[in-house]
């Protein structure tokens, strides 16, 4: 039989597929992951494998991977499957998964991170590491494990889980994810979160002490602020009682206009809620309308340790010669705010482009899996992202989403040998970004 060629829908995630074999991630987690099933026509790796594919592939849910990955035989070729297992089959085997096989892949996914992610590779002694921290709601079925009532935005009266994550936000890379009930929230998760990412980072003494942590209000209790501060970190959030916010908000004696968001103003606290470390506290407050319709103060209340000069640098602010107080104001208010394009747009990109408020199992453990599976796949993309970026620096803007919609579904023409193996990948011409991405995985 001759050489012969077949078309395919995602031939640009064929591409991504071999890159993918050559890196070796798949075999750390064969090697790690022992999950005890039945094993008749694919192992449990192999369907783990199947449900991969399909999130790359742009699947919102397992049972999609009858139409996006077993139609497409040069896909499951790329990623070393002969053949995709039926959907069905694949949450069986998640639902198989043990606590210990979520472990198991916690430390495989350390093992992958410090191979190829550029957030272990990172020179303290060069520059800051900043983490973001923050939690994202995860609606359920009444039926799921730990599916509670709690907060999730926009969704008044639902039940579902909460997902933590630490994001190495210089890279866009997730160092680590954990799954808790759905009432849990950050300010009882902050501190399990930051020391499962010092576990995944190797985060000794000397590396905390050039970390910058940054989250929200619901990492802004005293316990966590101390916590933090004497363990080494740098730390940027805010207070976590709008109560004391508002006391300490009374303090200040001078407001400023902010110069970026309209009707938002700041000044400095005169008398800052003293925590174990020596910090600076800045008051901001905005109007919101209560439930009479009449328009209030509504206060938050920052609390950083950072120098002056990190506030510059994460400012992205020119350096001054003599700041003045309100210099500094500025900076620090532009620090939290970039939180905003960081782990935020990470979760919104990750149940966007990854479907991660989609795909919910009964099982905790399973959905656990899931979760980490997904972060795998996170952090391939932005591994892929950077690639391209490096031919085309326009692909550096692109999020989870618009890479898996726009860039990973490039159609074009798959060369296969006699034997079935492939041989080269010619992208649709046509497609704005085809030529980008061949020059970038050629």
């Amino acid at each position: 039989m001759d050489n012969y060629t077949e078309f395919s829908s995602r031939a640009s995630l064929v591409m991504i597929g071999k890159q993918f074999q050559a890196m070796g991630i798949w075999s750390v987690i064969e090697k790690m992951v022992d999950i005890q099933q039945k094993v008749r026509a694919h192992t449990p790796s192999d369907k783990m494998l199947d449900a991969f594919i399909t999130m790359l592939a742009g699947g919102r849910g397992l049972v999609e991977a009858n139409t996006r990955v077993r139609s497409d035989p040069t896909l499951q070729l790329a990623f070393g499957r002969k053949q995709c297992a039926e959907q069905s089959t694949l949450s069986q085997t998640f639902n198989a998964c043990t606590a210990e096989n979520v472990q198991q892949m916690r430390q495989a996914l350390k093992q992958i991170l410090h191979t190829h992610g550029r957030c272990t590779q990172h020179t303290y002694e060069k520059k800051w590491q900043v983490l973001d921290v923050d939690m994202t709601g995860l609606v359920a079925g009444s039926q799921a494990e730990g599916a509670t009532k709690g907060y999730f935005a926009n969704r008044r009266q639902r039940r579902g889980r909460q997902l933590g994550r630490v994001l190495a936000t210089h890279y866009e890379e997730l160092v680590a994810e954990r799954l808790y009930e759905g009432k849990r929230q950050l300010d009882s998760s902050f501190q399990d979160l930051i020391l499962t990412a010092e576990e995944a980072l190797d985060l000794a003494e000397n590396k905390r002490k050039r970390t910058i942590l940054r989250a929200d209000g619901g990492a802004g209790s005293a316990a966590n602020i101390n916590w933090a501060l004497e363990r080494g970190y740098s730390l940027i959030t805010k207070v976590h009682s709008w109560q004391r916010a508002c006391k300490l908000a009374s303090t200040v004696k001078h407001w400023y206009a902010d110069r970026k968001v309209p009707d938002r103003q700041v000044g400095w606290v005169e008398q800052p809620t003293p925590y174990s470390r020596a910090t600076r506290q800045i008051a901001v407050r905005h109007p919101k309308k209560d439930k009479n319709g009449q328009v209030t103060w509504h206060y938050h209340v920052l609390v950083f340790n950072l120098t002056d000069d990190l506030l510059w640098e994460l400012s992205r602010s020119p350096k001054r010669a003599h700041p003045k107080p309100l210099d500094i104001l500025w900076a620090a208010l532009s620090v939290y705010d970039l939180r905003g394009g960081g782990v935020e747009t990470q979760n919104r990109g990750g149940k966007q482009g990854l479907g991660l408020s989609h795909r919910n199992k009964r099982s905790f453990v399973a959905q656990e899996m899931l979760v980490l599976l997904a972060q795998l796949a996170h952090n391939l993309i932005i591994w892929s992202r950077n690639r391209l970026a490096a031919v085309a620096p326009r692909f550096s803007k692109f999020g989870i989403q618009r890479t898996v919609r726009d860039l990973f579904q490039i159609s074009g023409q798959v060369k296969l040998s006699s034997i079935g193996c492939i041989q080269s990948v010619s992208l649709n011409p046509k497609h704005p970004h085809a030529l980008a991405f061949q020059r970038a995985f050629t």
